[in-house]
């Protein structure tokens, strides 16, 4: 039992470790998530399409889905979303998946490796590792790209919002680790403007953040809907058993 008690204490306190680690060393920050906001999806959906849909795919997500979460019209997001054709040169119909048309040979000669599908990035990365991930792109003259990013380390996407947010460099401040003196990050430093401030810039990467939360689980909020259903229904059938089984017992007891 000590045992027991010890490990779970281990891994108690081993938690935050873990999330700085998962981080690349930099603190995550809380994303600001709602996906019953509507007006938010809208606009997300439309940064997706604009800056993230022409590289990657969200190949387990189709447009009409988008078109009915999102209270829109196939019109509206034909429209806002839709750019591609297809082999023979038709528009993308809209029942069709999110597929991109570059292909993994092109991405590993353009970035070093393929372009991952964004459907579950959210869901298997996490909602604040994005928003922190899209906010901490910095200047690196070492890098192909000229750009790094704090929390994924060495990173082969270019920083493609860069002319929205601006250009940074990083700030280290020197910290103690027993006899040892190491450089982590404090922050970063704006050194260009972008087109939006820090505030717009940030509202961004919550529409964008919260339009990838809603594609990695298109059903949660049914889903959520439906749990407080389930478990109203199993209250009440448990006062039905209950009363059942003392009609049962009453003789016996």
């Amino acid at each position: 039992m000590k045992k027991i008690i010890i490990l779970l204490m281990a891994a108690v306190i081993s938690m935050p470790m873990v999330a700085t680690a998962a981080s690349g060393g930099a603190p995550l920050l809380t994303a600001p998530i709602d996906i019953n906001d509507k007006e938010s999806l809208r606009r997300g959906a439309k940064a997706f399409a604009d800056y993230c849909y022409s590289c990657h795919a969200a190949s387990f997500m189709r447009f009409n889905r988008i078109a009915k979460d999102l209270e829109m019209s196939e019109d509206e997001v034909r429209e806002m979303m839709i750019h591609t054709r297809g082999k023979k040169g038709d528009p993308t119909k809209i029942g069709e998946l999110m597929k991109v048309s570059m292909t993994e040979d092109y991405a590993k000669n353009a970035f070093g490796t393929a372009v991952p599908d964004l459907s579950l990035t959210a869901r298997a990365r996490g909602a604040d590792w994005v928003y922190t991930y899209l906010r901490s792109f910095y200047v690196d003259p070492y890098r192909p790209t000229g750009f790094n990013n704090a929390v994924f380390a060495d990173v082969g996407m270019p920083h493609v919002l860069w002319s929205l947010q601006g250009l940074q460099e990083p700030v280290y401040k020197k910290v103690m680790h027993g006899n040892v003196e190491v450089e982590e990050l404090d922050g970063f430093e704006q050194i260009q403007a972008g087109t939006l401030s820090r505030v717009e810039y940030d509202m961004f990467l919550g529409d964008l953040t919260n339009f990838m939360v809603y594609i990695a689980e298109p059903v949660q909020v049914e889903r959520r809907s439906l749990g407080w259903k389930v478990l109203l229904f199993l209250i009440v059938f448990f006062g039905f058993a209950y009363a059942l089984k003392k009609e049962y017992w009453k003789d016996v007891h």
